[in-house]
C-alpha cells in the first residue's frame, strides 16, 4: 500500500506556502526535495562525524572512510554494478559525462572517429562532446526522433560506419518523457564495435536501474535527483574500460607515488577521483538510495505512471492546449504550451497560485528547435506528488488561460 500522507510527512517543504497558497510542486525533472532522513544524514555527518576520508589513522576519519566506502557500495548495489571499484563519486551527471569525454576522448578518439547523440539530448550531452569535437576534430551524429518523441531506430542505425566510437543517449528525455530503449542502443552500438553511454540523471529516480542488464559502457546519474543532496553525482563504468582510460584530474587521492619525474596512478575508483571527495554527500546519497529503495522503485514508478496518465488525460481537456512527447513508453514528465500564452507568463502566474512548474528551453535548445518553439512549460512528479495537485494545477492553469 503506497501511504501518500505518510510519504509527504517525511517532507517538509512541502507543508509550506508560497504566496499564502499551498506548494504545489511540479519542478522534481529539475530537482526532488530531500526527505528528512537525508537532510538528518547531512547534519550528523558534520555535526558528530566530520573528518577527512582516506587518510587519518584517527576514529573519525576511519568511521567518515568507512561510511563513504559503505556509500560507494550501496550504489553499486542499486544500480547493480558489477563491482564497487566501477563507482567513481562526480558531482553531478554532467560532471559523468565530461569525465568521459574527456579520458575516453583521449585514450580513444581521434580526428574523423564519431559520436553519436539524439536529437533530445540535455546540454549536458552534447556540449562536451562539441568541446572534444574542437579539441580533436570528432564527427558528432544525431538521432532523429519523430513528432511523438521516439528515437528513430533505422535512422540510428544508418548512422554508424567503421569510424563510430561511443554513443551517448538518455536514458529518459528530461522534456519528453521518453523512455529510450537503451539496452536496444546498446546491441546495436556493440554490433558495431563502438561503445555506449547513457545519461541516467531522468531514470534513476524512477524506476529500476540495472547496468548489467542494459549492458551499458557507460552510466551516469545524480544525486539531487533521486531525492539525495546537490553536489554529488555517480559515473559508472565498466573496469575494463576504466583501467584503460588516463584520469580526468590530477591531485592527491588519485595517486599511488609522485616524484618530479614520474608519477603512479591509484588502483580504480580512486584514479578518477582527485581530491578530498564529497564524504558528507556520499553518505546522504546512500541515505537516499535506501528510502526510495524502501519504498520500492516498482511501486513509486507504478505511481508515478499512473498520476502522469491522469495528468494527461485531464490536461487534454484545456481548450489549446499541446502536447510535446506522446510516447507509448513515458515517464513522469509533461511538457506543452497552450495556444499563443508564453510560457514563461504561464510560470509567472502559477507560481501566483502556489504552483512550481519550470519553463523555458530546458537545456535542450535543439529539441526546441525540432518542435519548432522556442520554449516550452512542463510539469514533472516525484513519488510524493498526489492527484489533488494534479487537479489543483489543472484548475490554476484553466484559471490562467482564461486571463488571456
Amino acid at each position: 500500500m503506497y501511504h501518500l500522507d505518510e510519504i509527504r510527512k517525511d517532507f517538509p517543504i512541502l507543508q509550506r506556502t508560497i504566496y499564502n497558497k499551498p506548494l504545489v510542486y511540479l519542478d522534481n525533472a529539475a530537482t526532488t526535495q530531500k526527505p528528512l532522513c537525508v537532510t538528518n544524514a547531512i547534519s550528523e555527518m558534520y555535526n558528530t562525524l566530520n573528518a577527512n576520508v582516506h587518510r587519518g589513522v584517527h576514529f573519525l576519519s576511519q568511521r567518515a572512510t568507512d561510511l563513504h566506502e559503505a556509500a560507494r557500495e550501496r550504489v553499486r548495489s542499486f544500480i547493480n554494478a558489477r563491482s564497487a571499484a566501477e563507482i567513481i563519486f562526480t558531482r553531478g551527471t554532467t560532471e559523468g559525462i565530461n569525465l568521459v569525454a574527456s579520458s575516453f576522448g583521449e585514450a580513444f578518439l581521434s580526428e574523423g572517429d564519431e559520436v553519436i547523440v539524439s536529437t533530445m539530448e540535455h546540454h549536458s550531452n552534447i556540449v562536451p562532446w562539441q568541446l572534444l569535437r574542437d579539441r580533436k576534430g570528432i564527427v558528432l551524429k544525431v538521432i532523429p526522433i519523430d513528432d511523438a518523441g521516439n528515437l528513430d531506430m533505422d535512422g540510428y542505425e544508418a548512422l554508424f560506419t567503421q569510424r563510430t566510437k561511443l554513443v551517448s543517449v538518455a536514458h529518459v528525455s528530461n522534456v519528453l518523457g521518453t523512455i529510450n530503449p537503451v539496452k536496444r542502443l546498446a546491441e546495436i552500438a556493440h554490433a558495431h564495435g563502438a561503445k555506449i553511454l547513457v545519461d541516467g540523471a531522468q531514470s534513476t529516480p524512477h524506476f529500476a536501474v540495472d547496468v548489467q542488464d542494459m549492458d551499458c559502457d557507460f552510466f551516469a546519474f545524480s544525486g539531487h535527483k533521486v531525492y539525495g543532496p546537490t553536489g554529488i553525482g555517480v559515473l559508472y563504468g565498466k573496469e575494463s574500460l576504466l583501467d584503460s582510460m588516463p584520469p580526468y584530474h590530477g591531485g592527491g587521492e588519485m595517486i599511488a607515488r609522485v616524484t618530479f619525474e614520474h608519477t603512479t596512478y591509484e588502483r580504480l575508483p580512486f584514479k578518477f577521483e582527485a581530491g578530498t571527495p564529497n564524504y558528507v554527500g556520499t553518505h546522504a546519497l546512500a541515505t537516499a538510495l535506501d528510502y526510495v529503495s524502501v519504498l520500492g522503485m516498482d511501486v513509486i514508478s507504478a505511481h508515478e505512471r499512473e498520476l502522469t496518465a491522469y495528468a494527461m488525460e485531464q490536461l487534454r481537456s484545456l481548450p489549446g492546449i499541446k502536447f510535446f512527447g506522446e510516447s507509448a513508453e513515458k515517464d513522469a514528465v509533461v511538457a506543452f504550451n497552450i495556444a499563443d500564452i508564453h510560457p514563461l507568463d504561464l510560470g509567472t502566474l502559477l507560481d501566483r497560485l502556489g504552483i512550481a512548474i519550470r519553463t523555458g528551453h530546458h537545456c535542450a535548445q535543439p529539441l526546441m528547435q525540432r518542435y519548432g518553439v522556442e520554449s516550452m512549460a512542463r510539469a514533472s512528479f516525484a513519488l510524493y506528488n498526489t492527484k489533488a495537485e494534479v487537479d489543483a494545477f489543472v484548475a490554476a492553469l484553466d484559471r490562467v488561460r482564461k486571463m488571456f
